[in-house]
């Protein structure tokens, strides 16, 4: 707790939301603790190392923020503008179906993986921290994963993993 308040200031100062920012000192906290065998003192002092950490989830939840607006403005023009949105169309309950059907096919961690990218709305970078995988690990989960669900879908047996 002894560096607490300063990451929780920095990312208050930043983020303008004191919810938001007790999210990233405890996101911070938590990736410092996975990745404590990265820190040596020789490169710099502790709080140095928390700040950067507590930079890089700033910017995660900035993003976040970005992606949120840009989803509710979408919806909002949708709206108003009389189209329908995905769920007010008949097929939109076949595709969610379909979508959950092809998600219970995958392996268990490219499901896991695909989840915390399209309906958690986490980056790789983000779903490597909170799984323990390596970066490019996650990566071709994804993108396996994906290939998979499109070749079952589309019939297309062509499609390389």
């Amino acid at each position: 707790h002894r560096w607490a308040a300063l990451v929780y200031s920095l990312a208050a100062r930043s983020l303008g939301d004191a919810r938001e920012a007790e999210d990233v000192a405890q996101q911070t906290f938590l990736a410092a603790w996975r990745g404590r065998h990265g820190y040596h003192a020789v490169r710099g002092p502790l709080p140095g190392w928390l700040v950067g950490i507590a930079r890089r989830k700033i910017a995660d939840a900035h993003a976040a923020r970005s992606r949120r607006t840009e989803l509710a403005s979408a919806h909002a023009a949708r709206e108003g503008s009389g189209v329908p949105g995905p769920a007010e169309r008949p097929e939109a309950a076949l595709d969610r179906v379909l979508v959950t059907q092809e998600l219970r096919k995958l392996p268990p961690v490219q499901r896991h993986i695909l989840r915390l990218a399209f309906f958690d709305d986490l980056t790789h970078v983000q779903i490597a921290e909170r799984t323990g995988l390596p970066l490019g690990t996650v990566k071709s989960h994804a993108r396996r994963a994906i290939l998979r669900i499109r070749r079952s879908v589309t019939g297309n047996s062509a499609l390389v993993e």
